[in-house]
Protein backbone atom coordinates (compact mmCIF):
# COMPACT_ATOMS: atom_id res chain seq x y z
CA UNK A 1 0.00 0.00 0.00
CA UNK A 2 2.90 2.37 0.77
CA UNK A 3 4.32 1.76 -2.68
CA UNK A 4 0.93 2.62 -4.23
CA UNK A 5 0.80 5.90 -2.27
CA UNK A 6 4.28 6.78 -3.47
CA UNK A 7 3.58 5.90 -7.10
CA UNK A 8 0.01 7.28 -7.32
CA UNK A 9 1.01 10.94 -7.98
CA UNK A 10 3.41 9.80 -10.72
CA UNK A 11 0.76 7.54 -12.28
CA UNK A 12 -1.77 10.38 -12.28
CA UNK A 13 0.74 12.65 -14.04
CA UNK A 14 1.23 9.95 -16.68
CA UNK A 15 -2.53 9.68 -17.14
CA UNK A 16 -2.91 13.44 -17.48
CA UNK A 17 -0.01 13.67 -19.88
CA UNK A 18 -1.70 11.08 -22.08
CA UNK A 19 -4.70 13.41 -22.32
CA UNK A 20 -2.92 16.28 -24.07
CA UNK A 21 -3.31 17.25 -27.73
CA UNK A 22 -6.64 15.51 -28.21
CA UNK A 23 -8.93 15.16 -31.19
CA UNK A 24 -12.65 14.68 -30.73
CA UNK A 25 -12.97 11.32 -29.00
CA UNK A 26 -16.73 11.55 -29.38
CA UNK A 27 -16.31 11.22 -33.14
CA UNK A 28 -14.72 7.81 -32.67
CA UNK A 29 -11.04 8.72 -32.68
CA UNK A 30 -8.60 6.84 -30.47
CA UNK A 31 -7.75 9.89 -28.36
CA UNK A 32 -9.53 11.18 -25.28
CA UNK A 33 -9.34 11.79 -21.57
CA UNK A 34 -11.42 10.38 -18.70
CA UNK A 35 -13.35 13.30 -17.13
CA UNK A 36 -12.73 12.37 -13.48
CA UNK A 37 -9.69 10.15 -12.89
CA UNK A 38 -10.15 7.55 -10.15
CA UNK A 39 -13.94 7.96 -10.01
CA UNK A 40 -16.54 5.25 -9.68
CA UNK A 41 -20.08 5.28 -11.07
CA UNK A 42 -22.57 5.86 -8.24
CA UNK A 43 -25.68 6.31 -10.40
CA UNK A 44 -25.94 4.77 -13.87
CA UNK A 45 -27.58 6.09 -17.05
CA UNK A 46 -31.39 5.83 -17.19
CA UNK A 47 -31.57 4.86 -13.52
CA UNK A 48 -35.12 5.56 -12.31
CA UNK A 49 -35.11 8.58 -10.01
CA UNK A 50 -38.68 9.08 -8.91
CA UNK A 51 -40.45 11.06 -11.62
CA UNK A 52 -37.64 11.19 -14.20
CA UNK A 53 -34.96 9.06 -15.79
CA UNK A 54 -31.32 9.84 -15.16
CA UNK A 55 -29.90 11.37 -18.38
CA UNK A 56 -26.23 10.76 -17.57
CA UNK A 57 -24.00 9.03 -15.05
CA UNK A 58 -22.81 10.24 -11.68
CA UNK A 59 -19.11 9.80 -10.97
CA UNK A 60 -17.88 10.01 -7.38
CA UNK A 61 -14.46 10.89 -5.98
CA UNK A 62 -13.70 13.59 -3.40
CA UNK A 63 -14.88 17.20 -3.05
CA UNK A 64 -13.08 19.66 -5.35
CA UNK A 65 -11.37 17.00 -7.47
CA UNK A 66 -10.42 18.29 -10.95
CA UNK A 67 -12.75 17.59 -13.88
CA UNK A 68 -11.20 17.31 -17.35
CA UNK A 69 -12.63 17.85 -20.84
CA UNK A 70 -12.96 14.47 -22.56
CA UNK A 71 -11.96 15.97 -25.94
CA UNK A 72 -11.32 19.25 -27.75
CA UNK A 73 -14.37 21.47 -27.97
CA UNK A 74 -15.95 24.88 -27.50
CA UNK A 75 -17.70 25.92 -24.30
CA UNK A 76 -21.34 26.61 -25.21
CA UNK A 77 -22.45 27.06 -21.59
CA UNK A 78 -20.71 27.72 -18.28
CA UNK A 79 -23.14 28.89 -15.62
CA UNK A 80 -25.65 27.93 -12.97
CA UNK A 81 -28.29 25.83 -14.72
CA UNK A 82 -31.32 24.84 -12.65
CA UNK A 83 -31.01 21.42 -10.95
CA UNK A 84 -27.61 20.89 -12.59
CA UNK A 85 -26.08 23.67 -10.48
CA UNK A 86 -22.81 24.99 -11.88
CA UNK A 87 -22.66 23.36 -15.27
CA UNK A 88 -20.48 23.28 -18.38
CA UNK A 89 -21.48 22.11 -21.86
CA UNK A 90 -18.82 21.51 -24.52
CA UNK A 91 -19.60 21.13 -28.22
CA UNK A 92 -17.15 18.90 -30.08
CA UNK A 93 -16.15 18.90 -33.76
CA UNK A 94 -18.66 16.18 -34.70
CA UNK A 95 -21.54 18.12 -33.09
CA UNK A 96 -21.73 15.89 -30.02
CA UNK A 97 -21.98 17.71 -26.69
CA UNK A 98 -20.67 16.69 -23.28
CA UNK A 99 -22.15 18.09 -20.07
CA UNK A 100 -20.39 18.36 -16.70
CA UNK A 101 -22.64 19.33 -13.76
CA UNK A 102 -22.81 20.01 -9.99
CA UNK A 103 -19.38 21.65 -10.13
CA UNK A 104 -18.09 23.68 -7.19
CA UNK A 105 -16.10 25.88 -9.58
CA UNK A 106 -16.06 26.34 -13.35
CA UNK A 107 -12.72 27.36 -14.86
CA UNK A 108 -13.91 27.97 -18.42
CA UNK A 109 -16.15 30.60 -19.98
CA UNK A 110 -18.71 30.49 -22.78
CA UNK A 111 -17.06 30.73 -26.22
CA UNK A 112 -13.68 29.48 -24.99
CA UNK A 113 -11.93 26.70 -26.91
CA UNK A 114 -10.72 23.84 -24.70
CA UNK A 115 -8.37 20.92 -25.30
CA UNK A 116 -9.01 17.33 -24.34
CA UNK A 117 -7.46 16.78 -20.93
CA UNK A 118 -7.75 20.45 -19.92
CA UNK A 119 -8.99 21.06 -16.37
CA UNK A 120 -12.39 22.73 -16.74
CA UNK A 121 -13.98 22.51 -13.27
CA UNK A 122 -13.93 21.06 -9.75
CA UNK A 123 -16.40 18.51 -8.36
CA UNK A 124 -19.10 19.91 -6.12
CA UNK A 125 -22.67 19.48 -4.96
CA UNK A 126 -24.45 22.45 -6.51
CA UNK A 127 -28.00 22.26 -7.87
CA UNK A 128 -29.98 19.23 -6.70
CA UNK A 129 -26.90 17.19 -5.75
CA UNK A 130 -26.76 15.67 -2.28
CA UNK A 131 -23.06 14.74 -2.34
CA UNK A 132 -20.01 15.95 -4.24
CA UNK A 133 -19.79 14.25 -7.62
CA UNK A 134 -19.69 14.82 -11.38
CA UNK A 135 -22.89 14.36 -13.37
CA UNK A 136 -21.65 13.57 -16.88
CA UNK A 137 -23.80 13.44 -20.03
CA UNK A 138 -23.22 12.89 -23.73
CA UNK A 139 -25.76 14.44 -26.10
CA UNK A 140 -26.23 13.79 -29.81
CA UNK A 141 -28.61 16.05 -31.72
CA UNK A 142 -29.57 17.58 -28.37
CA UNK A 143 -30.72 14.28 -26.87
CA UNK A 144 -28.91 12.38 -24.09
CA UNK A 145 -27.30 9.09 -25.08
CA UNK A 146 -25.67 6.45 -22.90
CA UNK A 147 -22.23 7.81 -21.90
CA UNK A 148 -20.94 4.44 -20.65
CA UNK A 149 -19.41 3.25 -23.96
CA UNK A 150 -17.37 6.47 -24.13
CA UNK A 151 -16.37 6.27 -20.44
CA UNK A 152 -15.37 2.62 -20.78
CA UNK A 153 -13.27 3.44 -23.84
CA UNK A 154 -11.60 6.35 -22.03
CA UNK A 155 -11.08 4.26 -18.89
CA UNK A 156 -9.21 1.62 -20.90
CA UNK A 157 -7.15 4.22 -22.75
CA UNK A 158 -6.04 5.99 -19.60
CA UNK A 159 -5.81 2.82 -17.50
CA UNK A 160 -8.32 4.13 -14.96
CA UNK A 161 -10.84 1.65 -13.59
Amino acid sequence: MKLFRLLFPFLMLCVLASCSHQKSVVAGSKDGCYPLPGAKVISPYKNNRGTHRHTGVDLKTKPNDPIYAVADGVVTMSKNYSGYGKCIILKHADGTETLYAHNSKNYVKEGEKVRGGQKIALTGKTGRATTEHLHFEVRKNGKPVNPMPLLEKLSKKTHIK
